[in-house]
């Protein structure tokens, strides 16, 4: 095994032992929820307050009417999730680089990566432009309705200047949550998320500015959010922040490639939604079929982000404990953080399960749209205990760097394999939203099972001895 990388002043952490009693097994159990709750719950809180903003909007554009809320939903669901995804998957790369390199002892090497990324970043959404400005023509070429298209084609025009704030944003959250710094985010977002429903109140109710006053509001929160965030990194950080270089400069194109590769995971993974989106448009009575399943997306949403939060906390905690030599940790972390989030997706489902029938009716008075929601409900409940799995399995890849390894695997089962059943099912079974949705599952599940086998197969101690290869690398030094 490489010699370890931690500077022992960093942290007085050990490896574990391995658990051969009951009394072993209770300790790591016990010491691997503390530290991945510690992480996991603020992370979760923000999740949560971000993804409240992204409800809000639906349901301000849900009472103003079911085509607005059909034509936010697809601009959420399509045009957004395109640099939305691809700009988080690309951040992927700095949560590992931060992580491996923070449980390194290597500070000042993360500064650096975090400026590299802000400049990647924005000059991707600068690349991404006319895909906003050609939303229209796109959304009509993929067969959305002509109303639909429009309306979303305008307001995505309206909301470019909240594209570029998330290239600053992305960046400097993975840096701060590399250094376990969560609760600040989270008390950032919640600010945050109380301005925009106050904004969102103004624009709506008071001046009556519709879908223009929507997107006044996201353009404001964005920069907000990611102006907030760079103010506590550079004034707070005293110890952390080692200042401005020249040398984020220096291998950007290296950098970007190694970006990119990394984005393809994630956004393989999320753009299996916009799928089926953009599917359930062309289905019977697009408008119900795109509304229930944008509200059921939603309330997965709101699952979703507590599981964001494991995911996090798991992919950080990976990435430290293999900076620091720990393989044992690494591997035991990982089998807490599954077996807990499991039981959390199964509570989530039974309660979705008893609910069902009042589901929508925070997001529309169409009684359409309610029976609809109602009967996708058994799917919700399935998908959310699938997603539990899936999070943290996606949490190990990124803080071991398997990122270009899972997008293969990501091509195959959700492309390959669950779009086909999908699309066999939805449409030439006539199943619709129904059997679209519960066919894609089934790429879900095949995902996980092929991931949870190479997790099980993997030799920590070698992907210990990778993470000082991979640190050598990237070392500024």
């Amino acid at each position: 095994m490489e010699t370890p990388l931690v500077n022992r002043r960093l942290t007085s952490e050990a490896d574990y032992l391995a658990a051969k009693s009951f009394n072993d097994v209770r300790y790591v159990l016990w010491t691997e929820t503390v530290m991945i709750w510690k992480l996991a719950f603020p992370v979760a809180l923000c999740g949560l307050f971000q993804f409240l903003t992204i409800s809000s909007t639906s349901i301000y554009a849900g009472h103003l009417g079911d085509i607005e809320l059909s034509s936010i939903s697809v601009y959420q669901g399509v045009i957004s999730s395109i640099y939305f995804y691809l700009l988080y998957g690309m951040s992927t790369a700095l949560a590992t680089l931060c992580g491996q390199a923070f449980g390194a002892g290597q500070i000042q090497s993360t500064c650096v990566y975090v400026q590299r990324s802000w400049i990647i970043l924005v000059v991707t959404c600068a690349i991404l432009l006319p895909i906003y400005v050609y939303a229209t023509p796109i959304l009509k070429f993929l067969g959305q309705e002509k109303e639909i298209a429009d309306l979303a084609g305008k307001y995505s025009i309206q909301v470019i200047p909240s594209m570029f704030s998330y290239a600053i944003a992305f960046p400097t959250t993975r840096f701060l949550q590399a250094q376990s710094k969560v609760k600040v985010i989270m008390c950032i977002s919640f600010v945050v998320l109380l301005i925009q429903n106050i904004l969102l109140y103004i624009f709506i109710h008071v001046f009556g500015w519709g879908t223009t006053g929507l997107a006044m509001t996201s353009n404001i929160i964005g920069w907000v959010y990611a102006v907030a965030l760079v103010i506590y990194t550079i004034g707070w950080c005293k110890e952390e922040w080692t200042g401005f270089s020249w040398m984020a400069f220096r291998d950007l194109w290296t950098f970007a490639k190694l970006s990119f590769s990394s984005s393809i995971m994630t956004c393989l993974e999320q753009w299996y939604s916009t799928c089926i989106m953009l599917l359930a448009g062309k289905l019977h009575n697009p408008v119900i079929a795109v509304g229930s399943f944008s509200i059921c997306f939603n309330v997965q949403g709101w699952h979703f982000m507590l599981l964001l939060g494991i995911g996090t906390a798991i992919s950080v905690r990976i990435s430290n404990t293999l900076g620091m030599s720990h393989p044992r940790a690494a591997i035991y972390s990982f089998y807490v953080t599954m077996l807990q989030s499991l039981f959390l997706g199964i509570i989530f489902m039974t309660i979705i399960f008893l609910g069902k029938e009042d589901l929508a009716i925070i997001f529309t008075n169409s009684e359409d749209i309610i029976q609809a929601v109602a009967d996708l409900a058994y799917l919700l409940g399935i998908a959310m205990v699938i997603n539990s799995a899936s999070q943290v399995i996606s949490g190990v890849a990124i803080g071991s760097g398997w990122q270009v390894m899972v997008a293969y695997i990501n091509l195959a089962c959700y492309y390959i394999v669950g779009l086909p059943i999908g699309i066999f099912l939805g449409f030439k079974q006539q199943l619709g939203v129904k059997g679209l949705w519960g066919g894609t599952m089934c790429g879900n599940i095949l995902h996980i099972l092929v991931l949870l086998l190479i997790i099980w197969k993997t030799n920590w101690t070698k992907e210990v001895e990778q993470t000082a290869h991979r640190m050598r690398i990237w070392s500024i030094n």
